[in-house]
């Protein structure tokens, strides 16, 4: 009887060393695939991730190439007036916006004079009411420029107070806060045409009005 055991608690032992090992290798093989499948997600994951930041360094590159281009285009001025606002903290986001300019041609400053006719009130009216339909948090710089009649001294104190002549409309008129306006004055020094003819010192006799952000 006990011979007749041996071989069948072999094949026993044989069949289930068999069974484990199947067993053994589904289970190898399943971790074997979790662990793909997980490894596979995670480089996903990474090649998304890789493809986001690739786009945002793309999207600051042209955004700079596109302010290093508006910067460009910008009058000498209105350079000035950025860095100047730059320097000083004022701005949210460091960007130019436009640019208007008040002439002598079309705003009729008096001769010498810094009162503000009914053609520059109108001006600055319609100045004022584009801001507030843009509705932004804007900076403003006021710069006023002369002809080169008189002294220097004169030229620079005349265009100081043409340019406040302004800031002070567009405040007691039209609400500008004063913390977000600054005032500075070129005189003569930056001319836009010669001053060898009355038109061109007509010209040159101007308030121009930088709008930052």
């Amino acid at each position: 009887m006990r011979k007749s055991l041996v071989p069948a608690v072999v094949l026993l032992v044989v069949v289930g060393v068999a069974l484990t090992g199947c067993a053994t290798k589904k289970f190898v093989n399943e971790q074997v695939a979790a662990s793909e499948k997980v490894t596979a997600t995670k480089i996903g994951e990474v090649q998304t991730s890789v493809e986001a930041n690739q786009k945002a360094v793309s999207d600051l590159q042209a955004k700079d190439a596109d302010l290093q281009k508006q910067i460009s285009t910008l009058s000498d001025t209105a350079k000035d007036a950025l860095k100047r606002a730059e320097e000083a903290g004022v701005l949210a986001k460091g960007d130019f916006l436009w640019e208007t300019v008040l002439t002598d041609e079309n705003v009729k400053f008096g001769f010498n004079k810094a009162e503000l006719s009914p053609e520059a009130k109108a001006a600055l009216d319609a100045f004022a009411a584009k801001v507030k339909a843009d509705n932004k948090n804007v900076y403003v710089e006021i710069q006023g420029h002369t002809d080169n009649v008189g002294s220097e001294k004169v030229n620079l104190k005349l265009g100081y107070d043409r340019a406040e002549s302004v800031m002070h409309y567009l405040q007691m008129q039209h609400g500008f806060p004063l913390h977000r306006m600054n005032v500075t004055s070129y005189g003569e020094y930056k001319p836009i045409v010669d001053n060898a003819t009355k038109e061109g010192r007509a010209q040159n006799r101007r308030v121009a009005i930088v709008v930052l952000q």
